[in-house]
Parts: structure tokens; C-alpha cells; sequence
């Protein structure tokens, strides 16, 4: 019996020791991961990017986390002119995966710089913004990740149809690649499943332009959000905010007032029959409720060079959060298969 304990406590001992280095080897120290060299006053990764436009210089905010040469990611939020807030639900997955990602709040947006000039709301525009930002925060095509949702999207697929040379993988969330499309989907699929006295009294209020209406919200936070664009009980904190903070002059300017398709600036953008030129690695991400045509964001899959399509049967348009853990697990396996040269 002696001997037997003592032979275990000596496979105890050696096993032990083996995970300690294996740890070690396998993983990034924590100090190491958040190790940003930062030089005087730490500012927990916020930096205030300076970007140029053609009527000045503006600040953008971004906040870093993690350091990794070998993936960083770029999360851009919807609206447009949303903010950062609803995606902080990345915070809680990886970091666990050792990537490093930037939470940022493009121009106009309530943490970044907010000019006024309507000269600075287009797509082209922002795309010259991304840019900038992608090289503040030194990554290029051996490691950046682009991941836009809905208005994020659009911005996500113009940048990598001009900049895909500069990007290692492209991740669309709930958007599709034609506005026209996402109209008619809006119009003749998602308002025909409410009940039609709602319907018709929203249409009402539109046709008046009364969207000031507090009836406005009355009917559709029940009847269309809690539908498909966030379907949880209670709405996460951080998209709270995001709405509480969204710039509505900018957001009405491009996508319009009405939340039955789009009527702004981005009415007529389409660049479905452009998607055949990216080469870039690109996941499209689709969902059962979403205010996107979910087969549409599979066909997108098809139509890039290298696509996947993700499917979040429980999800809205906000999968992240209410069909959380098959968006991040499947938005998780795609960077790591890109990363690994697997994909």
C-alpha cells in the first residue's frame, strides 16, 4: 500500500508540473495580454483616434482590449450612429480566447468628436475613417478582423470592397447587401406578421410624419423590437445606452425615420452584385427573427470567394445577445480557422 501511494503522489506531482508547463507555453501570461506600453497616464486602453476628413481633423474614441500581434478586431456598431455600448457583450468571450479587440464609436457618435457638417455622412467617408483607425491601431492583412452589424455591416463589406488587401477576415452580422432588398423584406414579410390594425395605425402616423409621436414607440417596442431586434425579456444594459445615446439627426439622415425598410441616404445602396470580388475570408451571420432575410445572409456566404454562413435560430437582429451563445461560439470558430489557415 505504501508503494502504491507513493507512485501516485509521484504521477500527481508529474502531472501537475506538466499542465504548469503546458500553461505556460500554450497561453499569454495575463500581464502580458494586457500589456498595452502605454507611456505616462494609463487610460485602460482608451485612446481618442485623430482622423482626417475633408471639412477637418475630429477625434474618435476607441477602447482596446488585449494584446495580440496576431488577431485584432474592430467591432463597428449600427445605426448608423449608435455606439459601442451594445457590443460590450464581446467583452465576456474574448478576452477568454486571448484576442485582441477594439470597442470604438465612429464620427458622430456620442463618445467621439460630433461635428455637424451633413457633408460627413456617407459611406464613402466612413470608409476613409475605418482606414485610419485600422492603422492607429497598427493592424493589416496578417491580423485584422472587421466585424460590423446592421449599419456596421454595410461599412464592414464597403471597406473590405476597397481595403480587403489590408484585412485578414471579414464578419457581417444581420445585415444584407442590399437596401432595396432589406426594404421590400421589411415591407412584405416582417409587417405582415403583426397584427394589422398596429400596422395600420403606424402607417398612419408615418404618412402624417408624426414619428414624435410617443403612440410611435407604444406600438413598435412590443410589437416590432421585442420581435426582431432584441427578442430578451429584459434588454441588456449596454444596448440601453446605445439607444439612450444615439445620434438621431445622423440616423434619420441616412436611414430614414420609418423602422418599416430605409428612406435616408443608404435607400438605394446595393452592392450584392459586387460581393463576388471579395477574396477576403468572410463570415455572413444570419437569424431567424431578424429584420434581415436570413436567406438572403446566406446567399451573401455563396456569393463572396470565401464564405461561411452562421444561422442563429433563436436569434433577432441583435443575435449577440439573444442567441448568444451560438453567434459567439460561431463568430469564435471563424477567426480561429482563419487564424490557423484551417479555413
Amino acid at each position: 500500500m505504501r508503494i502504491f501511494i507513493v507512485f501516485l503522489s509521484f504521477v500527481l506531482i508529474s502531472g501537475c508540473s506538466q499542465l504548469e508547463k503546458k500553461g505556460k507555453g500554450s497561453e499569454t501570461p495575463v500581464a502580458e495580454y494586457f500589456n498595452y506600453s502605454e507611456s505616462g497616464v494609463k487610460s485602460a486602453g482608451v485612446q481618442m483616434i485623430p482622423i482626417e476628413t475633408p471639412v477637418g481633423k475630429f477625434k474618435v474614441w476607441t477602447k482596446r482590449f488585449g494584446n495580440n500581434p496576431k488577431i485584432k478586431i474592430l467591432l463597428l456598431h449600427g445605426g448608423p450612429a449608435m455606439t459601442h455600448e451594445y457590443m460590450e457583450c464581446f467583452e465576456s468571450f474574448f478576452p477568454k480566447e486571448g484576442f485582441e479587440f477594439y470597442e470604438y464609436d465612429q464620427l458622430g457618435s456620442y463618445y467621439s468628436d460630433q461635428p455637424t457638417d451633413s457633408s460627413l455622412w456617407t459611406t464613402a467617408r466612413f470608409v476613409e475613417e475605418v482606414e485610419q483607425v485600422r492603422k492607429a491601431i497598427g493592424a493589416d492583412k496578417s491580423n485584422f478582423y472587421l466585424l460590423g452589424n446592421s449599419w456596421g455591416g454595410i461599412l464592414a463589406m464597403e471597406y473590405a470592397l476597397k481595403y480587403q488587401d489590408n484585412m485578414k477576415g471579414l464578419l457581417v452580422a444581420n445585415m444584407m447587401a442590399s437596401c432595396p432588398e432589406y426594404g421590400r423584406y421589411a415591407e412584405e414579410v416582417l409587417s405582415k406578421q403583426m397584427d394589422t390594425a398596429v400596422v395600420r395605425e403606424v402607417k398612419a402616423m408615418e404618412a402624417k410624419g408624426d414619428y414624435a409621436n410617443p403612440r410611435y414607440m407604444e406600438l413598435l417596442i412590443p410589437n416590432f423590437y421585442k420581435q426582431h431586434l432584441c427578442r430578451l425579456e429584459e434588454w441588456p444594459d449596454g444596448f440601453n445606452r446605445s439607444m439612450k445615446h444615439a445620434n438621431g439627426t445622423i440616423y434619420t439622415m441616412m436611414q430614414g425615420p420609418s423602422e418599416f425598410g430605409i428612406s435616408g441616404r443608404l435607400a438605394n445602396w446595393d452592392v450584392k452584385a459586387r460581393l463576388k470580388e471579395l477574396h477576403v475570408p468572410t463570415l455572413m451571420v444570419g437569424a431567424k427573427f431578424d429584420t434581415m432575410d436570413p436567406k438572403a445572409m446566406e446567399e451573401q456566404s455563396k456569393l463572396v470567394q470565401h464564405g461561411r454562413y452562421l444561422y442563429c435560430p433563436n436569434g433577432s437582429h441583435l443575435s449577440m445577445w439573444d442567441d448568444q451563445e451560438v453567434f459567439m461560439n460561431g463568430v469564435i470558430r471563424f477567426i480561429k480557422d482563419v487564424d490557423s489557415g484551417s479555413f
